[in-house]
């Protein structure tokens, strides 16, 4: 089976065009393919496939086989990859990931595509939606007490749940493997898990952040998470409407008016890391 690795900001997947390939049990054919020291190693899989709603779908798993919602990242990276391997000429075109379909503009330099704006959609705040057990209809600087810290989190859905944390220290001094595991499995505030980001606001454009991914753990980036970020930082009046959110893996554009019923849209790069074929059963073995 022939699959791509690619990277956007370092969140890293392997990549099936599956309008070539069969892949027969796709989560744990994820399972062993992210595996970074017997598989391929990523974040996860994503399958690229013919759209009903759109004009392409994008199927994502995380790295523990559970299957995934959005991965901001991996839809700039699949756009990248459509155009790329002249799947379309278009620059403009539709991707849709679990029913949701996103609209893409891709920037072209010497014949390909080195950057994606996607319309990300609008952000969740409804509890219910989210979701997440919290006081009210909303999580907006809900106090929450994780192990021996207290936290201010605001809960946002991007298609997938997020809480987001602003704190003082640097992203880099903060524990994240303590505190993302413990918001990530904490299934009475948020029954379907979620992804947790720690973020430092270095002035009105600028944030720097950490995340730790449902079903993948820290991550280099994420573009839901991003997106999130930003919107949390814009709700509680700590940011303008255009930022950059600074990951580990790089940097992310992201603007949103503060209306919650206008999209969010996210600009960033994707890249190719290396191209190969697996037997997945023999991995297996």
């Amino acid at each position: 089976m022939k699959f791509t690795k690619m990277q956007g900001c370092g969140n890293d997947y392997i990549y099936i065009n599956c309008l070539e390939e069969i892949v027969e049990d796709e989560s744990k054919a994820a399972k062993i393919l992210s595996d970074r020291h017997f598989g391929i190693g990523g974040d996860g899989l994503i399958l690229i496939k013919k759209g009903t709603k759109a004009d392409f779908e994008m199927v994502m798993y995380n790295a523990d086989g559970s299957r995934g919602a959005m991965c901001g990242n991996g839809i700039r990276c699949v756009a990248k990859y459509v155009y790329d391997h002249k799947m379309t000429d278009k620059t403009s075109f539709t991707i849709e990931s679990m029913g949701a379909v996103k609209y893409i503009d891709v920037t072209v330099k010497d014949g390909e595509a080195v950057s994606a704006r996607v319309d990300m959609g609008r952000p969740e705040l409804k509890a219910a939606a989210i979701p997440v057990n919290c006081s009210g209809e909303r999580a907006v600087k809900e106090k929450i007490t994780a192990l021996d810290r207290e936290f201010e989190m605001t809960c946002i859905s991007m298609g997938n749940p997020h809480a987001v944390m602003f704190i003082d220290e640097h992203p880099k001094d903060f524990d994240l493997d303590k505190y993302g595991a413990y918001f990530e499995s904490n299934t009475n505030v948020f029954p379907d898990r979620v992804n947790a980001e720690f973020a430092k606001i270095i002035d009105r454009k600028n944030i720097e952040m950490r995340v730790f991914e449902r079903g993948a753990g820290e991550t280099l980036a994420c573009g839901t998470g991003a997106c999130a970020t930003a919107a949390a930082a814009i709700i509680n009046g700590l940011a303008d409407n255009d930022v950059t959110i600074h990951l580990v893996g790089g940097d992310l554009d992201i603007s949103w008016s503060g209306n919650e019923q206008d999209s969010i849209f996210m600009t960033g790069p994707a890249k190719y890391a290396f191209t190969g074929e697996v037997d997945v059963k023999k991995l297996e073995d």
